[in-house]
């Protein structure tokens, strides 16, 4: 027997101003799974006493894999399930390390009908309130005939 998955919002289900957020506190197999699967083994992740010896002191997390926070919110949240990525942009502003807890936070700031896009607003910060990135993200929703194929 298969899953059942509920698809997600339709574009026309997703207003200007909605928004969503996920949270994680980034652990030190986070980062050396991460360096794992993209074969990133950069000492500045990997290699405290590396680290030490640089401007940070310590060792940083991967910039793409705090981006890639924000997929629990768009895929599974809002727009949601049947979310397709079809663009980013992203300006890294602080630097985060091993034991931060950060929340990504997406705002609608656009929506396309008749191209079945969204345009979200998305902040990272962490829990001191830093911002440490912050980027725009273009997705398709779920197309309303997979919805109504769903039910």
């Amino acid at each position: 027997m298969g899953l059942s998955y509920k698809l997600g919002k339709c574009v026309d289900e997703v207003n200007v101003g909605d928004s969503a957020s996920f949270t994680k506190t980034i652990s030190e197999s986070d980062v050396l799974l991460y360096a794992a699967i993209t074969e990133d083994h950069n000492p500045i992740h990997t290699d405290e006493a590396y680290a030490a010896r640089t401007h940070f002191k310590k060792r940083l997390v991967h910039g793409p894999l705090i981006a890639g926070l924000v997929a629990p919110v768009l895929g599974m949240k809002l727009p949601g399930m049947g979310t397709i990525a079809v663009s980013q942009t992203l300006r890294y502003l602080a630097p985060v390390y091993i034991g931060d807890r950060i929340t990504v936070t997406i705002v609608a700031c656009k929506v396309i009908p008749k191209e079945n896009l969204v345009h979200f607003d998305c902040t990272w910060v962490n829990q001191n309130g830093i911002k440490i990135m912050d980027g725009k993200f273009t997705v398709k929703p779920p197309p309303r005939k997979f919805k109504e194929e769903s039910r």
